[in-house]
């Protein structure tokens, strides 16, 4: 296979990228040029949201695209492609589905309307980064509807977070219940399916994510308290002391939702489709194991994205929680 990842220096794309590579696929990359390209495959240069005129020659199996901005970007880009692409996979999210989305919901439940505007949120531009794809290569088109992902190379920071704080030590805020089932995919098994996905001339929307309870919020502290070998004591903390105390659920306390509606969209869809065309998920263990190792080669401060607000609880608040 021959393919261009729109992207492919960071995460999501890194990752897509370096699977890729790992089958011996032929590899070519589109971006800045910001960040290093991985060794192995073609670069070439240009803007998203401006010149793509590197784009104008070559052909390619498949295209996948990670890109989360505006959906102009998007459309561009495959309708310049289109005819000379087999497949174009486009990395989208469940959060194209109208909120709230109840539990077990699978590809069929209502989505919001596509937007391009400078206003409009981000189900609405990814939304409209799904309908850009459509619009260019029909059935052609693979809608990857991730839902959280964690795994090395993140630049969110979630798991970096959780995996930094639990290795400070001492006493660790971890919200309950200990035992709350957890929905997220981690970046090699969504690259792994994806790829697969494109070989196999596949198209339309699948949820690319574990099945609910893959793991517990329990079981994944547990694993960072291991992997780090800290001194940590997990502090299981009731959902109302948690929002009593006024902290954020998912931004302040990364991945967790306290069990109720944002909990159900977010950790209790239907992913049936997806694991019958194939999506297979490593074990919790693997993605945090690999993950802290990822972080200490490089100096323990994962990377930023620059959209996105940076994630974790103040020190302070988290113990005078604890010691009230």
């Amino acid at each position: 296979m021959e393919i261009l990842v729109l992207g492919g220096t960071e995460f999501v794309g890194r990752a897509v990228v370096e699977e890729a590579l790992g089958r011996g696929w032929a590899v070519t990359v589109f971006n800045r040029g910001r960040h290093p390209a991985p060794a192995g495959v073609t670069a070439l240069a240009g803007e998203r949201e401006g010149d793509l005129a590197a784009l104008a020659r070559g052909r390619w199996d498949a295209v996948v695209d990670t890109w989360s901005g505006k959906p102009g970007a998007v459309r561009a880009a495959a309708r310049l492609l289109r005819e000379r692409a087999g497949g174009y996979g486009y990395v989208s999210s469940r959060s194209v589905y109208v909120y709230p989305s109840a539990a077990g919901s699978g590809e069929d439940a209502p989505v919001v309307e596509g937007g391009d505007a400078d206003y409009a949120d981000y189900a609405a531009v990814k939304r409209g980064g799904e309908l850009a794809a459509v619009e260019a290569f029909g059935e052609r088109a693979l809608l990857v509807r991730a839902g959280l992902i964690l795994g090395p190379y993140e630049n969110v920071g979630r798991l970096p977070w959780w995996l930094n704080r639990i290795a400070r030590g001492g006493d660790v805020l971890a919200p309950g219940p200990r035992d709350l089932p957890l929905q997220y995919v981690d970046a090699r098994d969504l690259a792994v399916w994806t790829l697969d996905a494109l070989a196999g001339g596949l198209g339309g929307p699948y949820n690319v994510i574990s099945a609910s309870g893959h793991t517990t919020m329990g079981e994944l502290l547990a694993e960072c308290v291991r992997v780090t070998g800290s001194d940590a004591r997990l502090r299981w903390t009731a959902p109302e002391v948690i929002e009593a105390a006024g902290i954020e659920p998912w931004t302040q306390l990364p991945v967790w939702l306290p069990p109720g509606e944002d909990h159900d969209a977010m950790h209790r869809g239907d992913v049936g489709k997806a694991y019958r065309a194939g999506l297979r998920c490593r074990p919790v263990a693997e993605t945090v194991r690999d993950t802290w190792t990822w972080l200490l080669g490089i100096g323990g401060q994962a990377p930023q994205r620059a959209d996105r607000p940076p994630v974790g609880l103040d020190p302070d608040l988290e113990r005078r929680v604890l010691t009230g």
